[in-house]
């Protein structure tokens, strides 16, 4: 599904978790590639956003704010290729190896653009909600360039489905995190924009992305209705915790 008309923050979780629920309803799997209009500033569902972030001022600054359903730590979504892959957990098995598969692909996507992208090394560590953003530093198995993490991604399992989303940068960075956290960190991102020495457009990764995935996962357009972003936008759920 290619949703290249960007939408707030709370719509995009609002249509990725209907894909979620249509996915352990169906047995069907979708690939969705979209954008963020205006920018959003995301937390992972279970991140202490409250002791972390200073909702004051952004608040002030007027930025748009979402709290995923997925776990994970802040991404400030601009300029990026957001994707979201929805599918049934026999589909791609254990939380490890759906991990690996999306990734895979998408590391070979990017290859198709000149980057050399890997997958970094495994770790027996589990995944950390320690402060800092998403792409502060990378984990096993997530897509890097040179040492530096090029896609940030979370999931979640729902009974027989689940849903993986993240943000493959472009351009800019993650630094407006530390304009507005209580304890900076490192910004150890990089982008396609910077590596491959021009511009890369949301298209030009769209369209990579779909050569890569092939007949799995057939192109589309989104033309159905779009759910309500119910939860999503409610400032109770933003702020829980």
């Amino acid at each position: 599904m290619l949703d290249s008309d960007g939408r707030a923050g709370a719509q995009n979780m609002a249509i990725d978790e209907a894909l979620l629920f249509e996915s352990d309803q169906s047995g069907t799997a979708t690939l969705r590639l979209y954008r963020f209009a205006p920018p959003c500033l995301s937390f992972g569902r279970n991140e202490p956003a409250l002791s972390r972030y200073d909702r004051a001022a952004i608040e002030r600054l007027g930025i748009d704010v979402v709290r995923r359903p997925t776990g994970g730590r802040a991404v400030w979504h601009e300029h990026e290729v957001t994707y979201a892959v929805a599918a049934p957990i026999a589909a791609f098995g254990s939380l490890r190896d759906s991990y690996r598969a999306i990734h895979e692909r998408l590391a070979h996507a990017l290859a198709r653009l000149g980057i050399a992208a890997t997958l970094a090394p495994r770790s027996s560590a589990r995944p950390s909600l320690d402060r800092g953003a998403c792409f502060a530093s990378p984990v096993g198995g997530e897509v890097v360039v040179e040492g530096k993490k090029m896609i940030g991604s979370a999931q979640v399992r729902r009974r027989g489905a689940f849903l993986q989303h993240g943000s493959i940068l472009l351009d800019g960075s993650q630094e407006l995190i530390n304009a507005i956290s209580y304890q900076p960190s490192a910004d150890g991102s990089t982008t396609l924009t910077a590596l491959a020495g021009r511009a890369v457009g949301f298209h030009e990764v769209a369209e990579a992305i779909v050569a890569t995935w092939g007949a799995a996962f057939p192109p589309t357009a989104s033309s159905r209705p779009l759910p309500p972003s119910t939860v999503f936008s409610d400032p109770t759920w933003t702020w829980r915790c």
